[in-house]
């Protein structure tokens, strides 16, 4: 077992932490006030190459391993979440998904100007009646010969007006149930396709989350993924990797909550002294460490298992299912060590508070996680 990293994954780290302080740290409470989408820090991130890290430089990406990947994601997270889930999306969800599965056409027209974020993509998955089920498609994709007939609703889409390609999941053959989804690549513009308005939510407000309708859209069959009836199994092995992404976020939202509370306690007198000499805080400090450095084992190890080519399906999971648990605990740990200052916007743990409820929700619930790691153990 070798817990160190290459010089290069310290590298990237220190890279993405440098980034985190300098372009996203400023002006993160206003993006978060205003729900405003970071479209500048995105393009810089981009220009990093963290918008397609694992891609293979043949078509546009780093080609690095999954491990910096996660790396990067941390560090983004413990300054922005709302940047970090377009990294998260982007990289786990969209590039890999296209690489993976898609034809060389595909690749060479999407994955290149993803990769390098030159665009941005979204993953569309979840609809009004189909969010952990993801099964119980209502979007249709109808077999019109050389085209689809794209009709239905997504929603709680990252990226959702900001991206320019959407990798769309519909029914094509209703008879067949799960066996009968597709695939399909859509982009913005195409008639037909209307964002709908955008979310006003409890966290991540930076990042721009709409519904989206489709009526009547006209899809190209080369722009199914896979063969056909392919569709569910792609979300399903696409999934398993963003789950890490979200895992490594969750992990650093709680690192930077717990930074932050550290650091104010060394700082906050009462009762003649710094609170961290009072043991209720000092305790509290360790808990919060031992379970974030918990959490950091279990996602380096999904992240290893991934770039090993062993199955990750259940260490992404449990990785994802404990470090959304810390996340959510540790912030609010932070707030409480924070006193009244933790209610307020301008010392931040208020607001990771409230990021970190959401990575116990997308990309696959904690109940959904469980489902996965019982299914995996009883299997044996």
């Amino acid at each position: 077992m070798n817990f160190t990293l290459t010089e290069e994954q310290e590298m990237i780290k220190q890279a993405a932490k440098d980034f985190a302080h300098a372009e996203l740290l400023p002006g993160v409470i206003d993006r978060d006030e205003k729900q405003q989408f970071p479209s500048e820090q995105v393009k810089k991130m981009g220009e990093l190459g963290f918008m397609g890290m694992m891609v293979d430089p043949e078509y546009g990406g780093s080609g690095l391993d999954t491990l910096s990947y996660v790396l990067t994601m941390e560090e983004l997270s413990k300054i922005d979440a709302s940047s970090s889930v377009v990294v998260s999306v982007n990289n786990s969800l969209v590039c890999y998904g296209l690489e993976s599965f898609g034809s060389e056409e595909q690749k060479e027209k999407y994955l290149k100007k993803l990769a390098s974020g030159e665009i941005i993509g979204a993953f569309c998955l979840s609809e009004p009646e189909a969010g952990s089920d993801a099964t119980s498609q209502k979007t249709t994709a109808i077999d019109k010969g050389d085209h689809y007939v794209l009709n239905g609703t997504k929603n709680w889409i990252t990226n959702g007006n900001s991206a320019s390609v959407y990798l769309v999941i519909a029914q094509t053959h209703i008879k067949k149930g799960y066996k009968g989804i597709n695939a399909l690549i859509v982009e913005k513009g195409m008639p037909g396709f209307e964002i709908g308005p955008k979310e006003n939510k409890l966290g991540i407000r930076g990042s721009d989350t709409h519904s989206l309708i489709f009526n009547d859209v006209k899809i190209p069959k080369e722009n199914r993924i896979g063969e056909d009836g392919f569709g569910f199994k792609f979300a399903m092995k696409t999934l398993a990797g963003g789950r890490i992404g979200i895992a490594a976020q969750a992990l650093g939202i709680a690192a930077g909550a717990y930074e932050l509370a550290k650091n104010y306690s060394k700082e906050r007198r009462a009762f003649g002294t710094e609170i961290a000499n009072h043991q209720a805080i000092a305790f509290k400090l360790a808990d919060m460490h031992t379970q974030i450095e918990a959490a950091r084992y279990l996602v380096y190890k999904a992240a290893w298992d991934k770039d090993q080519g062993n199955n990750y399906d259940i260490s992404g999971a449990m990785a994802k299912l404990y470090a959304s648990q810390v996340a959510m605990e540790t912030t609010v740990e932070a707030v409480q060590i924070f006193g009244g200052n933790g209610f307020v916007k301008e010392y931040h743990v208020e607001r990771m508070m409230r990021d970190a409820k959401i990575t116990q929700i997308y990309e696959g619930t904690s109940e959904i996680q469980k489902i996965v790691i019982s299914r995996n153990i009883l299997k044996n």
